[in-house]
This record gives C-alpha cells, structure tokens and sequence, in this order.
C-alpha cells in the first residue's frame, strides 16, 4: 500500500464526517461569530470546503500561490455541500493514484513572490491538509454547539448522534 493509499482510508472516514458538519450549517445565521475576533459562521464553513481542495493542488502541482484568491461566497448548504463534493472527488482520485516518489517532492505555499512555506508534499498533506481540516471542523463543531444545532458523531459518539463511521466501518 503506498502512502497516499493510506492517507486515503483515513480522509474518506474525515471527509465522511466533515460532510455531515457542512449539511447542518445554518446559513441564515451565516454571520454568527462567537466572539469579536472569530470567524463568521458562513466563511469558517466554506473555509472547511476550501481545505479538501488542497488535496489536489499539493498532489497535482508544487505550489499553490494565494495572490489572486477570491474566497467563495454561498448562501445554501446545498451549494456549500456541492463545492465540498467537487473537491472530495479531486482529492480522493490524486491519492489513490499518487506515487510515494511524487510525496517526497517538495511543495510551496506562495503569496506572489513570497515563499509562505515549503514542505516536502507527503508534510503538507498531513499537516496543512489534514490536521487543518480536522482543526476547522471542530471550530465548526463549537459553532454549531453554541447555535443549538446537533453534532454528528465523529470518533466517538456526541451527545447528539451514536452512528460512529470509524466503528461502522472497521468495528473497532
């Protein structure tokens, strides 16, 4: 099995429970922030959405440059849930078929000229790309805690749902 097979296992169990999160966001209280400095409701979802994106631009290029990034605006969870969708599929077709070689190239993250970081591919995906998302997510899940709104289970169950896609799954 090649690294970005096993990075695939674990992001389809993510993107499964990632899914769920984006379908619940309440978009007429897209400007809810819990505090002054927090991120809006509506922009910290698309955010979430625009993270799976990453997956296929540090798999199928060796940058990514911010300098023309125009972040998305949606006003429905379905358009919300349809970009994710368009992004999960990228970045579950580059892993299943990207090659150990390609993980240990190196990857910027640029500003125009400016070099913001530069990883070898495989450190990007995990920690740019994973650990991102699954920060994001639980900043979502305080988001939606605080509006009232029921928390899908995620590695174990919450206090609103039992469905454990990790113990469905393997029945660990």
């Amino acid at each position: 099995m090649t690294k970005g097979q096993e990075l695939l296992v674990e992001l389809e169990l993510e993107l499964e429970v990632t899914r769920k999160y984006l379908e619940r966001v309440p978009f007429n209280k897209k400007d809810f922030q819990p505090a002054e400095k927090s991120e809006k409701l509506g922009r910290l979802a698309i955010h979430v959405a625009e993270i799976v994106g990453w997956w296929g631009a540090c798999i199928n290029a060796d940058k990514l440059d911010f300098i023309d990034f125009e972040p998305e605006d949606f006003d429905t969870n379905e358009a919300l849930v349809d970009y994710f969708d368009g992004f999960k599929k990228e970045a579950l077709s580059a892993l299943s078929n990207v090659k150990d070689e390609e993980l240990k190239m190196d990857w910027s993250m640029i500003y125009g000229e400016q070099v913001l970081f530069k990883l070898p591919k495989y450190q990007v995906l995990r920690i740019f790309c994973m650990n991102h998302l699954v920060h994001h997510r639980a900043q979502l899940g305080v988001y939606l805690r605080m509006l009232d709104i029921p928390l899908p289970a995620v590695y174990g169950p919450s206090a609103d749902e039992d469905d454990v896609i990790l113990i469905r799954k393997f029945g660990v």
